[in-house]
């Protein structure tokens, strides 16, 4: 059927080369995820999708691959314009990647 001919086809396309040249698509798609930083998924190095939806074409992060804070964004009920401490359990300074953290829900810790 095809739904199988699909599956059979998203289990072998990450075999494709990396494209180094290429630039990183986020956020991305990748089987039942949308991902909104480089992914570590059946490799050994982060990488990411350079399509939205991914399509086989793909390369390692680098350092200026992986996703940027974005700012301002919106946390519970206020509006941040650089990385906090607040809602972290372990005191770490975070910030969110998308422009509305109470929506979207994706974050990383700030270096």
């Amino acid at each position: 059927s095809n739904c199988r001919l699909q599956i059979y086809f998203a289990e072998t396309v990450t075999h494709l080369p990396e494209v180094k040249e290429g630039k990183c698509f986020f956020p991305f798609r990748y089987r039942d995820g949308i991902f909104y930083d480089c992914v570590q998924f059946k490799a050994k190095h982060k990488w990411c999708s350079l399509n939205e939806t991914y399509e086989g074409y793909w390369k390692y992060c680098s350092e200026e691959d992986f996703a940027k804070c974005v700012f301002p964004f919106w946390y519970r009920r206020l509006i941040y314009w650089a990385c906090t401490e607040d809602g972290d359990s372990f005191g770490k300074a975070w910030c969110s990647l998308t422009r509305n953290y109470n929506k979207d829900r994706v974050w990383k810790y700030c270096d």
